[in-house]
């Protein structure tokens, strides 16, 4: 049930209310009721996620029987100025506001939650609370069992005061700003359970020994600090618990994102209860130990971004609950067999990089349920066979860069957000990788690994969209030579600077030339009238198929001039063009672009409408018939129809006679010379 609107006073009716549970309901934008501090005999109030806002009444504070309460919401958009009406909450166990904001409430908050002297669970994440927690007067929590105040601002040493509360089994003060050292006493907590100061980047010092006196400890994450020292030398120094060996209730570790140091040791494999395990991004050196393999209950194993050496133990075969598996920027090599994953059949998340081919792996056919996949650096040869595409429906993810792949596949990246550099590998049939947020310059093996790069079915590559990037440097003029068989090239919107090179004359077959919005100066290389392509009538419309399938991929081309996008599919074979606007190039425009001839045909009546074209030159062809002289046309002068004999009409003085009706007509494909380019050249 999801209940909405305003809640009626007639609930106060029922005066024996004990428990009152609205959690995951939709009273958006409402104040929480004021009447509902008259239902005086209420020890159970759950208004979790419910969508409140604005100030919380202090009415609640009548509520002296109250056992639980519960107002947290990760979208809370709850505040509370004053907390002493809280003190009248005598009965009050579980206090849980995770989310609402009590920025406001000054420095003396916790002083006000230690009145409630039957508090068991106090959770304040991500409150807004700030200051210094390291000491605080007149505490008394002789009950509490369960702090969390994660996700605030406190700058402070460890809170030593936590080392006074005997019966805590959980703290969680993750994501604050601690520093200095974790204290030893907190070994004398025997009772806990969970320990969680993950991202407070300032605690330094190496990892206390006195956390192997929790016998009961089943959480501890220790993640992304400045802890140092040798992680086995921890291990090797903590007592063990009775018979049991060390932490044999630890079933989550993470001592990832710090600066620990030493071999991966063997005495972890002790903690035979381990589900999660994060050692990543620290400086482990050495092999993993074949130990590692016995983790009869290991879900999640992260050891990557270390100096791990060595190869990937046989034993891991045997972690038959695994479904993460990180081991990737290592030192790792060797040659994964079908034995090193013969009981893996859970994995969804498979990283790892170095290992030797020389094929494509076969044990990934039993891989039913991966969602991400990497094999890069791996010296995987040939193509990928068939079958893969078949072995998870989930795959999501799948990174094979620096690898010698062949074959031919259809890449379409386009219009995401990712970010960072192109990794390329050999083979794909369609590069398309526009509105991405690739950065650096274009790699020069772009070239060399993609020879024959092909644009679907066809023989050569004919479209590569690079634009809307941060692609910087000059513009590789070995594009002119790499792609032969070009014809659309789009580079528009990225850092490219320098000179245009003349090279880009090589692409005979270039139709489209867009590489507006750069930092490209000087001159305009008079090479370009050497794009023979667009002197050419093009009578075929293109037909791209992918893999000779029946179904045809649309192709799209999306003009930009004038603040107006315009986009051809089907005429896209009749578009020929050169933006090269919004540059630092020099005004002078080589006049013998304008000289591509054979262009025939009346001009078609549909220009006029063509409001984006800010320069046309059709001089010199064989157009014939009346200039169409109204709409965008009127904007033109008589150079721009110069040169066709059988062309008349406003502009030109050539004033026309009765036509031909057969010579009238309006051709259906007529190459234009569109050069909308010049708009923007400073």
């Amino acid at each position: 049930m999801n209940l909405s609107g305003e809640i009626r006073p007639s609930l106060i009716e029922l005066k024996s209310l004990r428990s009152l549970y609205l959690s995951g309901n939709s009273f958006e934008h409402i104040p929480i009721p004021k009447f509902f501090g008259s239902l005086k005999n209420l020890q159970y109030l759950n208004l979790s996620n419910c969508g409140f806002r604005g100030a919380i009444p202090p009415t609640l504070g009548n509520l002296s029987n109250l056992q639980f309460l519960d107002l947290s919401s990760i979208e809370s958009q709850l505040f509370v100025k004053d907390l002493e009406w809280m003190t009248n909450l005598v009965s009050l166990r579980h206090l849980k506001l995770n989310y609402v904001n009590l920025s406001m409430v000054g420095s003396h908050w916790m002083e006000v939650f230690s009145k409630l002297s039957f508090l068991t669970e106090l959770d304040l994440q991500h409150c807004g609370l700030s200051g210094s927690i390291s000491s605080l007067n007149s505490i008394n929590f002789t009950s509490l069992s369960v702090i969390s105040i994660g996700g605030n601002s406190f700058r402070s040493k460890f809170p030593i005061w936590l080392l006074n509360l005997s019966n805590l089994v959980y703290i969680d003060v993750s994501s604050n700003k601690l520093y200095g050292q974790i204290s030893p006493g907190l070994g004398e907590l025997p009772n806990l359970q969970h320990l969680n100061l993950f991202e407070n980047e300032n605690l330094t010092g190496t990892i206390p020994t006195s956390i192997g006196n929790f016998c009961n400890l089943k959480h501890l994450d220790l993640g992304a600090n400045t802890l140092t020292g040798s992680f086995s030398e921890f291990l090797e120094e903590i007592k063990n618990c009775t018979f049991e060996g060390p932490l044999p209730e630890l079933s989550y570790l993470d001592l990832s994102r710090n600066q620990l140091v030493g071999r991966l040791p063997e005495q972890l494999s002790q903690l035979e209860k381990l589900t999660y395990l994060d050692l990543s991004d620290n400086k482990l050196q050495g092999l993993i130990p074949a130990s590692f393999g016995t983790f009869k209950n290991l879900n999640e194993m992260r050891l990557q971004w270390n100096e791990l050496n060595g190869s990937l133990p046989v034993s891991f075969g045997q972690l038959s609950e695994l479904v993460v598996l990180k081991v990737h920027e290592n030192r790792l090599t060797g040659i994964l067999s079908e034995e090193h994953f013969s009981k893996l059949s859970k994995l969804k998340t498979l990283l790892m990089d170095g290992y030797s081919g020389p094929s494509f792996p076969t044990w990934l056919r039993s891989q039913k349920e991966l969602s991400w996949l990497s094999f890069s650096n791996a010296s995987i040869s040939g193509s990928i066979p068939k079958w893969f595409w078949n072995i998870s429906l989930n795959l999501q993810g799948l990174v094979l860069y620096g690898n010698q792949l062949q074959g031919a596949y259809l890449l379409d990246l386009s219009h995401n957000k990712f970010s960072g550099s192109i990794p390329l590998s050999r083979g794909e049939s369609m590069l398309d990788l526009h509105y991405l947020l690739l950065s650096g310059a274009i790699p020069s093996n772009i070239g060399e690994f993609l020879p024959s790069l092909r644009f679907l079915s066809l023989s050569d590559l004919e479209v590569l969209d690079l634009s809307y990037n941060k692609l910087l440097g000059e513009v590789p003029a070995w594009i002119g030579a790499a792609f032969v068989n070009l014809v659309i090239l789009n580079l528009r919107s990225n850092m490219f600077c320098g000179r245009l090179p003349s090279q880009l004359s090589n692409l005979s077959s270039l139709h489209v030339l867009d590489i507006a919005q750069n930092n490209l100066m000087g001159k305009i290389p008079i090479t370009l009238v050497e794009f023979k392509a667009m002197a050419q009538e093009q009578l075929n419309m293109y037909q791209l198929k992918v893999n000779d399938s029946s179904s045809l991929y649309e192709e799209r081309l999306v003009v930009i001039a004038k603040g107006q996008s315009l986009e051809y599919t089907n005429t896209l074979s009749l578009v020929v063009g050169i933006d090269l606007s919004d540059n630092n190039l020099s005004e002078e425009f080589p006049q013998e672009i304008t000289k591509f001839n054979k262009l025939s045909g009346t001009i078609p009546s549909s220009m006029v409408s063509l409001s984006f074209l800010s320069y046309l030159n059709l001089s010199n062809n064989n157009f014939y018939g009346k200039i169409p002289f109204i709409g965008q046309m009127t904007t033109f002068t008589e150079l721009a129809f110069m040169g066709n004999p059988d062309l008349c009409g406003v502009p030109l003085a050539i004033k026309c006679q009765d036509e031909d009706p057969n010579k009238g007509k309006v051709l259906l494909v007529t190459k234009m010379m569109v050069a909308m380019l010049i708009n923007g050249f400073t």
